[in-house]
């Protein structure tokens, strides 16, 4: 049942289970990263498919790619919460790895999509 343009784009798809499964993640850090740590990664994890979704509404495709570039901004920022919360130890090199990777595998297709724009 898609109807708007951006949910039939696999970087939108990809984005919004990454979103939910960060939000997952951050249920095991501690309460003191409430207002922080927890709260900035679900920002900006969240800011991936609201991007995605915004530059893909009636814009041309310069409108597109800047938004894509914001899409890409945030998911650095998620990679940067991933970093400081593998340091502060609120998640196992596994799960680590697994969600680098995931949002390596993401930043690539952004890449691609916009790369794509031109």
């Amino acid at each position: 049942m898609e109807k708007f343009k951006f949910e039939k784009l696999v970087i939108w798809q990809k984005a919004m289970d990454l979103g939910e499964k960060m939000n997952l993640l951050t249920t095991n850090f501690p309460k003191k990263e409430l207002y922080n740590l927890s709260s900035q990664l679900v920002r900006a994890v969240d800011s991936v498919a609201l991007n995605i979704s915004e530059g893909a509404i009636g814009q041309s495709n310069l409108e597109q790619n800047r938004f894509i570039g914001y899409a890409i901004r945030s998911l650095a920022e998620v990679v940067t919460c991933l970093h400081k919360a593998n340091r502060r130890n609120y998640l196992n090199e596994e799960d680590f790895k697994k969600f680098y990777d995931e949002s390596f595998h993401l930043m690539n297709m952004l890449l691609a999509f916009r790369n794509s724009l031109k």
